[in-house]
């Protein structure tokens, strides 16, 4: 999945990190700055429903524009790989 969460931050102008905690924070999500951080530079491995749902209503949006499907890196290596035994 590609985590889209800067460019839908940035969408509704929200430029920096410390500007969407304290949003989170007002909707009742509180988000250490470590926590934040790797939110904001990198998808997270995973991520609690409820805290989605926080996310995407301090955003206005819904999961389907913060979580992008990706073509699958394994398939593509295993097809990859077979082409190259060919």
């Amino acid at each position: 999945m590609k985590w889209n969460l800067r460019l839908v931050a940035a969408q509704r102008g929200i430029w920096k990190a410390t500007e969407l905690q304290r949003r989170l924070a007002e909707g009742g999500l509180v988000v250490s700055a470590g926590k934040m951080s790797g939110l904001w530079s990198k998808t997270p491995a995973s991520i609690k429903l409820d805290d989605l749902d926080v996310i995407c209503s301090v955003l206005g949006c819904d999961v389907g524009d913060l979580l992008e499907p990706e073509p699958p890196r394994r398939a593509a290596m295993t097809n990859e790989t077979a082409a190259r035994k060919v």
